[in-house]
């Protein structure tokens, strides 16, 4: 895999991780917990094989960003979380923020 599919793989990961954090209700539900467990572990290898073929500042960047604006997403669509117009303007900021890492 190039470092860039273990990026996208990393950032994929750690999604479905957070989103198995919000399932697991502090902890008290042994799936989600274990699905977390499992996505952070693979996020984090992920990320370090990313590492091979990415400087680290760009990487972790993208790595964060992309995350969060992802979850962002989802808690806006998904689970009726505020959608204000702050909020949408910083979500598209940080899209271009990751198109400028990436391609500049």
């Amino acid at each position: 895999m190039t470092s860039w599919a273990w990026l996208g793989l990393s950032i994929a990961t750690e999604i479905g991780a957070t989103l198995a954090l919000r399932s697991s209700h502090g902890f008290t539900r042994p799936v989600p917990v274990a699905l977390l467990v499992a996505g952070y572990g693979v996020a984090f290898y992920s990320l370090s094989r990313a590492l091979a073929g990415i400087p680290l500042s760009t990487a972790y960047a993208i790595w964060s960003a992309a995350g969060t604006a992802v979850i962002a997403t989802i808690g806006i669509v998904a689970f009726g979380e505020s959608r204000s117009v702050l909020k949408l303007v910083s979500l598209f900021f940080a899209v271009v923020a990751i198109a400028g890492l990436r391609f500049g």
